[in-house]
């Protein structure tokens, strides 16, 4: 500065210049710094080059710059004047944008489109200015000038996902497919988190270019004079003819679903507004939307459903257009509790075009207020024929969709459980094949915490299930046996709650399960242990009954045979049972001779399994003779390796700590296989948890 100063000074007008040069330089420095701490990374400001650096100055300032001091004071008079005029403009910028959200949510996108423009004058690189305006452009469709300024966003945050998105909606409005999905691909990039948009607008691009690709071909096959392309156009014309009869229309109908054999009609027919006949005609509305519909109006809407089952299947384009009329979305739950079968059997047939796919469900759930589809698909469990099962692949699809789970929360209690209640005590006298999926429904939907809940509280719906296990003893069907099976899931989910009403069937619950371990049917065997494991917590009366029951026995035998899922089931039930029966204790000494059942699952790859097998063998060590059995197994070794840390769980250490201590405390001479194996330090430490039960 002292340099600038003597240079401002000096009798050398070459010298002069060139000081005035460097101010000005100085000057540009320090304000593109300042932009920069304001967050700005684009610079739109033209700056002169060519000024004169003391037109800033008055004559006086001009003087003062010959003294460093008076320099650095109008240097920092000038920042302090760029950073007011900044805040300044921020204020204003700011209130015009939100001038522009009130214009824009009013649907008046020209004044918006104003308003944001006038803040970007008081600010140029306000990213939301920029993204705000690129979607008032999209709502004008105003495809370059969105893309403009979404790449003028872009520029002021590289990370910005709003412009990408909008961006990416002007290319697919303009048919640039590839830089779309270019777009779409950088939002993941910036956040792999937004996976779910990502699908969803990938899919939005591959739908568009799909239907503007049939359309061309439809197009093509019109103007080549293909005699099918040309009957949907002939036929839909003669539809158009208004005030004609019902009869009348439904011929046309059906003939006009016979015509539609490929993606080409199916194209034609949207393109030559096929939909509209529903609100354009008021005969064919009328005829469709009757409470009480006479045989011509069955007819009429059989011939409906038909025909837009044959325009939907396989083209999700027909299918989002038709979920787009109101009068559809409100007639599907009507006619499906119409109680006419064949309208119900179609409605079914058309709906399942939809739950079958990802995409129909979307718009199911999108376009349909779905709290009642649950009881109202349920009803067909009543039903003897396909339409029982039309209803629950129906229901099956619809609960993989997180919002019609959702929505099964509002009627759960008032309408669906009553109805699921009344079900099982009538499983002999319904739809066995279609209950069982019902109730197996059930048990998913129960993967929902509120819906679990409020199940798991409801008394008559233990009650029901109860019944039902009851009617196996005098009805061993393969069917009943199904309904059986989905019943015993059923429970295990509802088991993961714990409630008062569960403490009070919990006796009845595990006596039924002790009675059905005697069944044929593995399935049946393992899903009964399963319940066992995890009723018996909620009650010690439970665990004292199937004590007296012989359960440490039965557990023991399905041990030494059953697969990881009944020894996981198995093991549990039995780390329950000695945990607080002495005589479970003792029986499962005796059952167990020197322990080889529990040794061999010391060593499973399953931690759940060592853990609980660990945790019994040490509750039985206190049975008088029970450590002395083991003095010439591989025990020590096998515990001391899990006390020692190889296992990943820290329960199974410390279980697997614990036998080893009780093992040494109940008898001594198992701690000179210890200390061979350099282990007296694990089992010092393993003394503080013996000491603490």
């Amino acid at each position: 500065l002292a340099n600038l100063v003597q240079g401002l000074s000096s009798t050398d007008p070459a010298v002069t210049a060139k000081t005035i040069a460097e101010t000005e330089k100085r000057l540009h420095d320090q304000e593109t710094s300042e932009e920069k701490e304001s967050r700005t990374v684009v610079n739109r400001t033209v700056i002169n080059t060519q000024a004169d650096v003391r037109r800033f100055f008055s004559p006086f300032e001009v003087k003062a710059v010959c003294s460093s001091d008076g320099f650095l004071a109008i240097l920092e008079k000038d920042a302090k004047e760029r950073a007011k005029r900044r805040k300044r403009n921020e204020h204003l910028a700011n209130a015009l944008k939100e001038k522009g959200n009130n214009a824009f949510r009013k649907g008046d996108y020209v004044i918006a489109i104003q308003r944001y423009t006038e803040g970007l004058e008081k600010q140029k690189d306000k990213q939301e200015l920029y993204t705000n305006r690129a979607q008032a452009y999209l709502k004008m469709h105003e495809y370059e000038k969105a893309i403009g300024d979404c790449e003028w966003a872009l520029k002021c945050n590289e990370n910005c996902i709003k412009a990408c998105f909008l961006m990416g909606k002007a290319h697919l409005a303009l048919k640039h497919y590839s830089e779309s999905r270019q777009c779409y691909e950088k939002i993941l990039e910036i956040d792999p988190q937004k996976e779910s948009l990502f699908k969803d607008c990938m899919n939005e691009v591959d739908l568009e270019e799909k239907r503007m690709k049939d359309e061309e071909r439809a197009m093509k096959d019109i103007q080549a004079g293909k005699p099918a392309a040309l009957s949907i156009k002939e036929l839909l014309q003669k539809l158009d003819r208004p005030e004609q009869n019902i009869l009348y229309y439904t011929g046309g109908i059906r003939l006009l679903t016979a015509a539609v054999k490929d993606c080409t009609e199916q194209t034609l027919f949207r393109t030559n507004n096929g939909f509209s006949i529903i609100k354009d005609h008021e005969v064919v509305r009328g005829g469709f939307c009757a409470e009480r519909k006479n045989t011509a109006e069955v007819d009429l809407s059989v011939s409906l459903l038909v025909l837009w089952q044959a325009v939907c299947t396989g083209n999700e384009e027909n299918q989002r257009l038709l979920l787009q009329y109101p009068v559809v979305n409100a007639q599907l739950p009507k006619l499906l509790s119409s109680g006419v079968s064949e309208i119900q059997k179609e409605t079914l047939a058309l709906i399942s075009l939809f739950s079958e796919n990802e995409n129909g469900r979307r718009l199911l759930v999108r376009h349909q207020d779905l709290t009642k589809w649950l009881q109202i698909l349920m009803m067909f469990v009543h039903s003897t024929d396909a339409r029982a099962s039309s209803a629950m692949s129906i229901l099956s699809d619809l609960t993989e969709e997180e919002r019609f789970v959702t929505q099964c929360r509002v009627m759960l209690s008032t309408d669906v459980l009553p109805l699921f209640t009344q079900l099982l005590t009538s499983a002999r006298l319904v739809n066995q094949a279609a209950l069982a999926r019902c109730i197996g429904i059930m048990g998913n939907l129960c993967a929902d915490v509120v819906i679990r809940r409020q199940t798991a509280e409801c008394q008559a719906c233990w009650q029901a299930c109860l019944k039902l296990v009851d009617g196996y003893f005098d009805s061993r069907t393969p069917q009943y046996q199904e309904c059986l099976f989905a019943v015993l899931g059923l429970l295990m989910n509802l088991l993961l709650e714990s409630n008062v009403i569960i403490q009070y069937f919990a006796v009845d619950i595990s006596g039924r399960c002790m009675s059905l371990l005697k069944d044929k049917d593995g399935r049946i065997v393992t899903r009964a242990i399963g319940v066992l494991s995890r009723i018996l917590p909620a009650s010690s009366s439970a665990v004292e009954e199937v004590v007296k029951g012989g359960v440490v026995k039965k557990m023991i035998k399905f041990l030494k045979a059953g697969g990881q899922i009944t020894s996981n089931y198995g093991i549990k039930t039995l780390s329950i049972c000695t945990r607080s029966s002495r005589q479970a204790q003792e029986d499962l000494v005796k059952s167990d001779k020197r322990f080889s059942v529990l040794l061999k699952l010391l060593d499973s790859e399953n931690e759940m399994i060592v853990g609980n097998a660990a945790f019994c063998l040490g509750q039985c060590l206190v049975v008088p003779g029970a450590a002395t059995s083991l003095l010439n197994s591989d025990v020590v070794p096998i515990l001391l390796k899990l006390a020692g840390g190889d296992a990943t769980r820290t329960l199974v250490q410390e279980n697997a700590a614990i036998a080893l201590g009780k093992l040494c405390v109940a008898e001594p001479r198992h701690i000179f296989q210890l200390r061979k194996l350099n282990g007296l330090a694990i089992l010092n430490s393993a003394m503080k948890y013996v000491h603490s039960l």
